[in-house]
């Protein structure tokens, strides 16, 4: 995400700055009908850096299709988590258990 120019600085400052009653929502209807709504449209979950090991032809591919291509990678990952999670239920597949690594006496 770009940083702020002063003057966008500036202007949250002033906006911030203002009383509640002293805000003209005159040219914004108050919406009445949710029906049309989507849900999480605008929810990002938290990032977390990670290193993977891909094969070439893997990244290429991702890469192809322009800028984003982690983006890319993280919705693909995210459509087969759902499908599988359909397939399955709610429950972890064997073998996805979270586990303890113990460090190895040297």
């Amino acid at each position: 995400m770009r940083k702020l120019t002063k003057e966008q600085k500036r202007d949250i400052s002033a906006i911030a700055a203002k009383r509640e009653e002293d805000i003209d929502l005159s040219d914004m209807p108050e919406v009445v009908d949710w029906s049309r709504a989507e849900m999480g449209k605008f929810y990002r979950p938290p990032k977390r850096p990670v290193t993977m090991r891909l094969d070439v032809d893997v990244i290429e591919w991702l890469k192809g299709y322009g800028k984003g291509y982690q983006t890319r990678a993280n919705l693909l990952l995210r459509h087969a988590m759902a499908s599988a999670a359909n397939r399955i239920g709610s429950r972890k597949p064997a073998g996805i258990q979270r586990t303890k690594t113990r460090k190895s006496a040297v």
